[in-house]
Formats: structure tokens, sequence, C-alpha cells
């Protein structure tokens, strides 16, 4: 505490960001602060301390600070930090899940449309889309309506051959050269505003489709053009009269009973209302307003920034719209609305987060207890040196010594950390020899510690092995082999689920019904899963290529022309002849070759 004292009167009168540490060097909170030495000694001066702050405080064995040259830059900082170290008494966007949005490439010379769910700086996105709203089923409108091309091919000055979606009219085929540059931008201008929520010219054309097919009796393809006019029914239901149609604008609002937060998002689109979503998480440590501004700062280096934010409670609106500003390249405003329909959003978004937290509050502390705490438990049943805040755990698969791949899984705090997974191909053992490819993948795994690339690939506090005493042994080695001491290592083996460590000759029996078991469980059969699904990958591809080598005219340019249009042997076998033409330089005779290669089988 006297370390605390005196850097406490060290403190600049200057924006920045503080960071507090407990005992073990942890990372359990991360603030800005429009002036540091205020900010920073509110949390040991103050008499009035929530519980959740005086928590914290009592942890906190060390502080540093960062100065920043603005608050906009310390909100940019210590969003950076809270992504990076994930600390416990921060408000963090744990469960998010990203939507699809429908990207116009407007870059490309020739304009395509896909279903992506990550927002760059490279073209025009539209959505999210949520709340039952199928994006595909939208794509599909445009591609039968506009005839704006859906596929990734790139547009040469050699024309080519017009794939099946030209024969379809789902294309104008810019790629054969079958249309002007003027005559497809006039089309691309018509799915902008389509996309904008402009429903009425695309209903007018699917209602005079729908009636050509019906009197043609092809009553299934009417029928198809019938569910796609009523989605654009239902999409105009969905529309705000009382909004403008220009306006994009996403709600927030937050609830909290001290120990837990819940945020609700309404978002609108375009005068529609595209669905909503409700997080939950621990309160942070701070006030609520602080806590709403730092949640909406993780959300949007995700997704898409609207022109508008509708806030439930005050933030610091000027440094988070200039912060907002500067990630999207133009103006976002804050409004907190008085009167009207923006006032009806913003009740409704407080009234779904307040319902939530009160009906959800044991759910979110049951999962508290499978997490948080099971790291806890684990700890102590282990004897661990630490807290194992990131935990992460390999498994190798292969086939007879075949297409030999390694997996691993990062838990952060109990939870599944996709983003951190990573895959490894085993380059240097020789057949099935699991314990030599374990070597290999943390052979390449420790190296990374102590340099550049450990921004990327953070310290684990824990590793689990996949097996019994063998497997432990052999990683052991590598530990050893790289003078690391300051990682817990364990093996859990499946047979019986004892785990293995290295401060004790016997195993070690957790109960079946200890959550602390479960999550170790949790996260081997992740690392299982995913090490099986990169091997199929690999696997597939391998002998897709093999099989395609013993039919008569399929080259190498060929067989990767097929391989980049259907991915898997399965699809190439079920593809019809018109379906095989569309990969590149595969024409008639070629296509049909295929398809009796593969009946004969």
């Amino acid at each position: 505490m006297d370390v605390i004292r005196e850097k406490l009167k060290l403190l600049p009168e200057t924006p920045g960001v503080y960071v507090m540490l407990d005992k073990d060097q942890t990372v359990i909170y991360v603030g800005k602060a429009r002036v540091l030495k205020n900010r920073v000694r509110q949390y040991f001066h103050s008499t009035e301390k929530t519980p959740k702050v005086q928590a914290m405080v009592d942890c906190i064995a060390d502080f540093y600070y960062i100065v920043a040259p603005t608050e906009v830059d310390a909100l940019a900082l210590e969003n950076n930090l809270i992504k990076k170290y994930k600390p416990k008494y921060n408000i963090l966007l744990k469960d998010d899940k990203t939507y699809p949005y429908i990207k116009v490439h407007t870059r490309e010379e020739f304009p395509r449309i896909s279903v992506t769910r990550r927002v760059k700086k490279d073209g025009r996105y539209f959505g999210p889309f949520m709340g039952g709203v199928n994006c595909k089923e939208i794509l599909d409108i445009a591609a039968k309506v506009y005839n704006i091309r859906t596929c990734a091919v790139t547009i040469k000055e050699k024309p080519a051959k017009p794939c099946l979606d030209y024969h379809l009219h789902r294309c104008l085929a810019p790629c054969a050269a079958l249309c002007t540059k003027e005559e497809y931008a006039q089309r691309v201008e018509k799915v902008l505003s389509f996309l904008s929520g402009n429903y009425e010219e695309a209903e007018e054309l699917l209602r005079e489709k729908m009636a050509r097919f019906a009197e043609e009796e092809q009553f299934e393809l009417a029928l198809d053009y019938r569910n796609k006019i009523s989605m654009l029914a239902a999409l105009k239901k969905r529309r705000i009269t009382s909004m403008p149609k220009d306006v994009d604008a996403d709600v927030w609002a937050l609830a909290t009973n001290g120990l837990y937060t819940a945020v609700s998002l309404l978002v609108t689109r375009k005068g529609v209302m595209q669905g909503s979503r409700t997080f939950h998480a621990d309160a942070g440590a701070g006030e609520s307003g602080e806590a709403l501004t730092s949640f909406i700062t993780q959300y949007y280096t995700a997704h898409e920034t609207p022109h508008e934010i509708i806030l439930s409670e005050p933030v610091d609106g000027e440094v988070l719209s200039a912060f907002l500003k500067e990630r999207a390249g133009r103006n976002v405003e804050i409004v907190y609305p008085r009167l009207g329909v923006k006032k009806e959003l913003c009740d409704m978004a407080a009234a779904n987060a307040k319902d939530y937290l009160d009906k959800s509050v044991s759910a979110i502390a049951h999962k508290d207890d499978m997490t948080v705490k099971a790291c806890e438990r684990l700890q102590e049943i282990l004897h661990l040196s630490r807290y194992p805040k990131r935990m992460e755990c390999y498994d190798i698969s292969n086939i007879s010594g075949v297409d030999k791949v390694g997996s691993m899984v990062v838990f952060t705090d109990g939870e599944a950390d996709r983003y951190e997974y990573r895959r490894f191909r085993i380059k240097t053992v020789e057949g099935a020899n699991d314990f030599a490819s374990l070597q290999e993948v943390l052979r390449r795994r420790l190296s990374k510690l102590g340099t550049d690339e450990e921004e990327k690939f953070p310290r684990p506090r824990l590793i689990v092995i996949d097996g019994g005493k063998g497997q432990l042994s052999a990683v052991r080695q590598i530990f050893e082999e790289m003078n690391v001491t300051d990682i817990d290592l364990v093996a859990l083996a499946k047979q019986e689920e004892e785990v293995f460590t290295l401060t004790s000759e016997e195993s070690v029996r957790i109960d079946r019904r200890d959550y602390a078991l479960r999550m170790l469980q949790r996260i081997r059969d992740e690392a299982h899963r995913f090490a099986i699904t990169y091997f199929r990958s690999i696997h597939s591809k391998r002998n897709l290529e093999s099989v395609l080598e013993e039919i008569d005219g399929v080259g190498k340019q060929k067989r990767l022309a097929l391989m980049r249009k259907f991915g898997t042997i399965d699809k190439i076998m079920h593809a019809s002849e018109e379906e095989l033409c569309e990969a590149e330089g595969i024409g008639r005779e070629l296509a049909k070759r295929v398809k009796t290669y593969f009946e004969n089988l």
C-alpha cells in the first residue's frame, strides 16, 4: 500500500488510461480518465464506494498509467487494453454474436453482393439482419430482380463463358462482356436503393414474375416468388412510420443490480426495425455511464457504426462521438430523447434490459459457477500457482499418420474465446506419433513467448493436454527444454477422467458433478472437436485432388478450379453437368466425363 500512496502523489493532471493489478500482477481493471490524478485518487480516498468497487480496491496491489494526448485517444486505448486483458472488474462484451450483413463490393469495377459477418471499410454494408430476417433471401431477391452478380469470379479483359446464373436471369454476365459498365452501374444503384429499404419496385417486379409463372403453370416457381413477396411485406411492417427513412440509429439502455448488468440494443436502419439484442455481464467497477461507454466502444470495434446513437442515460457524448467518428470516418450523433418515437424506443430498450436482468439473474449466477468460480476451484484442487485466467488445451488428430494436425483452443475465465483458437499442420513428424506431434506443436507455441508475437499469443496461465501420463511427460520435456517455469501444466485422461499434474505422482480425481471437472471436460472436448474439423477439411481436399487425377482430361488447373468451386468430393459427385460447367475451364464434354466417372464408381 505504501507503493500505491507514493504513486498517487506522482499522477499527472492529463488524460490517460490507468491499469489496476492484483498481487499476481494480473490486470483486474482498465479505466480512462480526463484527469488521471483526480480519477485514480477517487478509488482510494472516496468513502462512498459500491460493493463492486470496494471488492476491486481490496484486490489492488499495484497500478500503472499511460498518458494519452486527448481523452478520445484514452478511450481508444482503454478499449484495446480491455480486449487484450479481459479484466475481471470491467464490464465485458463476452457473449457477442456477430449478425450477418449484406455487402455491396463497390470498389470493384462490376460490384457484386455477398453475405458477410465482418465489417470493414471496403464497400457498402447493409444490416445487421436479425430477428428472423433471412439475409440470404434478400440477397436472392436482389439477384433475381436486379440481376446483380453474387459470384467472386475475377472479371478479366478476355470475356469468359457465361455461367448458369446468366441463363437463369440472375446476372447480366459482365464477365462475358454481355453488358456495359453503364448498364451494370444502373442496376447497382437500384440494388443500393432496395437494400436501403425501398422495397416497392422490387415487390412490383416480383409480383409480375409470380403472375407469369402462375400463367405458365410453373407453380413451384410462383410459390417461391410469393414467399419472397411475403417477406418484403413483413419487412415493410417493421417500418417506424414516424421516423425518417434516412435515419440509421442504434438504441442503447443499461440496467444493473450492482452485481450483474444487462445491456439492451435496438437496431433501426432506414426507419425499419431490424431487431434487438440483450447482453449480460458482470457489473463494472465504474459508474453506469462509464460502463455503457466502455460497452459501446467494444461493440463497435466489430460492428457497423450507425449515423445516430440513442441512449437511455448520460455518457461523455462528446468523447464517444469523436471516438466513433474516427472509426466510421463520419459524424455520429449522440441523442438523449425526451419526447417522441425516439423516447419510446429508448423506453423499450430500457424495459428489455430490466426484464432480462430480473428474469436471468439465476441463469447468470449459474454461468458464473460454471466459469469464473470453476476456475477458482480448479486452482484450489490442483494447487495451481495462479488463477487460470487464460487456459489453452491441445489435441492431435490423424488417421494412420496421414494429414496430422494439432489444435489449440483457449478459454478465458472459463469461457470459450474462439477468436484466440489456432490450428497447426504437423511438419516434422513421420507416421502416427502423437507424442512427437504434441512436442512439435508446443515447441512452436511456446517459442512465441517473450517475442513481439506474444501480443497475438498472450502467455497462458494453464496448459491442458488431452491425454494421460505419457502425453504429460512428452510436453514436460518441451517445458524443460525451453525453460518454461511460470505456466501450469496438466493432462486430462478421457477413460477415467483423471487429471495428471507435474507436482504429484498420483492422479487427481475430481467429483464428476464438480464444475471444475466439467470445465476441463469442456475445453478438452472443444480441442478435440476443433482438431477433427480441421483434419476432415484438409483430408477431404487431399482425397478430392487424388480422385480427380484419375479422370482423363482433368489436369492440375482444372482440379484446382473444381476444388475452388465445390470444396468437397461429395459436392462434386452430386453436381449436375450444368453446375460442373460453372467451374472455370470445365466445358460441356468434360463435365459429362466427370459426371459419368462418378456415376460408375
